[in-house]
C-alpha cells in the first residue's frame, strides 16, 4: 500500500473543489497545484472574479477552520483586482480508519462543506 504524499493529498482535495466549482458554473481563468501558493483557483461567474485558497485538512481537525493571517492576506490582494475571497477546506481520512493516512487506490471519506466566503 502506498501512502498518498501531501503534494497527492492537495492535487485530490483541488479535484472535489474543481469538480464543484465546474457543476457550478464557474469560470476557469488560472490553477495553481501548488500548496504554498495562493489562491489555487481563480474563477469568474456572474461577470465577478473569485479567489479560492484550497487546503487538505487532515483527521482529526476540522476542515472548515483556515488560517486568518493568510486568507486576509489573499483578500487584501483579491480586492485590488475586484475579486471575492473564498477558502475550500477538504477534510480527507481512511475509510476504513480515520486514524490511518490514505492509500492510493483506497477507499477515503470527504469531509467538505463548501466555499466560506472571507468578508
Amino acid at each position: 500500500m502506498k501512502e498518498l504524499t501531501d503534494q497527492e493529498l492537495h492535487n485530490l482535495a483541488m479535484n472535489i473543489v474543481g469538480r464543484e466549482l465546474e457543476a457550478q458554473g464557474y469560470e476557469f481563468m488560472g490553477i495553481n497545484s501548488k500548496p504554498k501558493k495562493n489562491p489555487q483557483f481563480v474563477c469568474l461567474k456572474d461577470k465577478t472574479l473569485h479567489f479560492i485558497v484550497v487546503r487538505n485538512v487532515p483527521f482529526p481537525e476540522d476542515p472548515r477552520n483556515y488560517d486568518e493571517a493568510l486568507l486576509n492576506k489573499v483578500k487584501e490582494h483579491a480586492l485590488k483586482f475586484e475579486a471575492r475571497t473564498f477558502y475550500a477546506g477538504v477534510g480527507l481520512a481512511n475509510a476504513q480508519d480515520r486514524r490511518l493516512p490514505v492509500y492510493l487506490n483506497e477507499a477515503y471519506t470527504v469531509e467538505y462543506a463548501g466555499l466560506i466566503e472571507i468578508s
